[in-house]
């Protein structure tokens, strides 16, 4: 799909997109004889893509990964919901840090830093500080950006596992107990890397190592809470708590780009003793301090009412 396309789907009205998301909730469920399933993390996207599935297909189960990362008001929005089965990691958020590092900066800079810091290969390595190729090509996407080259030398691990440990390992021994396949709630407005995957394979992806339905892959934001004001559809009090974003909670992906009070301020007034636990037990506040983000150590809580 080129990026026109995309774009052109982005700017249809609601109705219409209600329409077309349908019809690929149809096809990815006769592909799969019903063998299909609702990746339901309990953020408003997700609540929306369960609902606009079981207005189809009531019979459709929900599939949670209670990793423990997630706030409190989530998991009590997905316990409201019917047929919905829990998933649980073998690992805890504190023994993949330990294991293997902490998620800061994001998905590629931390994988990048990882390999650099660890790897025994001098090709990789030169490769992910460089960006210089086997070839002697540069490539500007393969190496860590220069703004974060010191944190190889971090006194602490860096790395991009947490989510494939906690999320996608239930999930892939989900598939192999049960031989469902997933619709997830991701779109091509969450960011570079889901709008390159969008175009790369559009909202059913059957021929992929893991396939996927993405029925709102071309919606916005503003879609997902137009749906939810038309439609009536209840959703987790944790958005009228300020938050935009309800993913891990201890998760320091992206946090260096949000202007204050980004979400760790915001955790030290909604939710204090989660803020110290993941600040001091979790060792936070040092990560933290050391890529330059402030988690909140000098704002009172009525400087974040503010």
């Amino acid at each position: 799909m080129e990026t026109w396309e995309l774009r052109q789907k982005q700017s249809l009205p609601l109705e219409a997109k209600i329409i077309m998301s349908q019809q690929r909730i149809r096809q990815w469920y006769e592909h799969w004889n019903g063998d299909v399933y609702v990746s339901f993390s309990g953020g408003k996207d997700s609540t929306v893509l369960l609902h606009i599935v079981r207005s189809i297909y009531p019979e459709v189960p929900a599939v949670f990964v209670d990793t423990g990362l997630e706030y409190p008001e989530i998991r009590q929005f997905v316990k409201t919901a019917e047929n919905v089965t829990w998933l649980r990691p073998e690992m805890s958020f504190k023994q993949v840090i330990e294991k293997y590092g902490y998620p800061v900066i994001s998905k590629r800079q931390a994988q990048y830093i990882r390999q650099a810091k660890h790897t025994k290969s001098d090709i990789l390595r030169k490769l992910r500080i460089t960006g210089i190729r086997r070839n002697g090509r540069f490539s500007s996407y393969s190496k860590i950006s220069d703004k974060w080259q010191y944190l190889i030398n971090a006194p602490f691990k860096v790395s991009e596992q947490c989510c494939n440990i906690m999320k996608i390992r239930p999930m892939d021994k989900y598939f192999k107990e049960n031989g469902r396949y997933p619709y997830v709630g991701t779109m091509a407005s969450d960011g570079a890397n889901r709008e390159l995957e969008y175009l790369q394979t559009g909202c059913n992806s059957f021929e992929a190592n893991r396939p996927k339905s993405m029925p709102l892959g071309f919606w916005t934001e503003e879609d997902i809470w137009e749906y939810i004001r038309v439609k009536d559809v209840s959703y987790s009090r944790i958005y009228d708590m300020g938050y935009r974003r309800t993913g891990c909670i201890f998760c320091m992906f992206g946090a260096h780009l949000e202007d204050s009070p980004n979400r760790f301020q915001r955790m030290k007034h909604t939710h204090p003793q989660l803020w110290k636990y993941c600040m001091f037990n979790l060792g936070l506040a040092d990560v933290l301090d050391y890529v330059g983000v402030d988690w909140g150590a000098q704002m009172e809580i009525d400087d974040l009412i503010c």
